[in-house]
């Protein structure tokens, strides 16, 4: 069996989870999420926790059982508490600006690149720091690796766009000197 899929989820007071068929609905302060509930797993609610167990003993219903217990989880952390991701903008000349829902990013080429945040991702931008918010940890996620993916972080002067916590591990340079 999973570890991560036998530890129970705490559900706070402001969050109402609705099970019904094949659906889960978290509802919580922040809005709500719906996920497709996994036929390999079952779900339980006891007082203040919801419990995941497998129906069988199969090596796909143990990975499928940790996997859809931190997909729950995180929904139940999304609708509470929500998410954030925060990206970094480093080089010269290299910004962002956001108008409406429309973040438009000037990374050196000859063009800016603009993007259409996704419904449930809002941004900040201050200087050269990008703030991205949300409840669906899945969306941010990928909405942050999208934005990365504009302009990747060079090795040689760590140029682009990055996320806060990454460290870029930086090459040397040519010689330059010749025997």
């Amino acid at each position: 069996m999973s570890r991560i899929g036998k530890m129970p989820i705490q559900i706070p007071r402001d969050v109402k989870i609705d099970i019904k068929d094949d659906m889960i609905t978290v509802k919580g302060p922040r809005g709500e999420l719906k996920r497709q509930i996994n036929p390999k797993v079952s779900l339980s609610i006891d007082n203040d926790t919801l419990l995941i167990t497998v129906k069988d003993d199969s090596k796909e219903s143990n990975a499928c059982h940790g996997l859809f217990r931190a997909l729950v989880a995180n929904m139940v952390k999304g609708v509470s508490k929500g998410f954030e991701r925060i990206l970094e903008i480093v080089g010269v000349g290299y910004k962002a600006e956001i108008s409406g829902r429309k973040a438009t990013f000037n990374l050196g080429y000859s063009h800016p690149v603009v993007y259409e945040l996704p419904k449930g991702i809002d941004a900040t931008i201050d200087k050269s720091k990008i703030t991205l918010t949300g409840i669906d940890n899945e969306l941010l996620g990928e909405t942050a690796a999208k934005i990365r993916s504009f302009r990747k972080p060079e090795p040689y002067k760590g140029k682009g766009v990055k996320y806060a916590a990454e460290v870029i591990q930086r090459k040397a340079g040519k010689s330059g000197a010749r025997d």
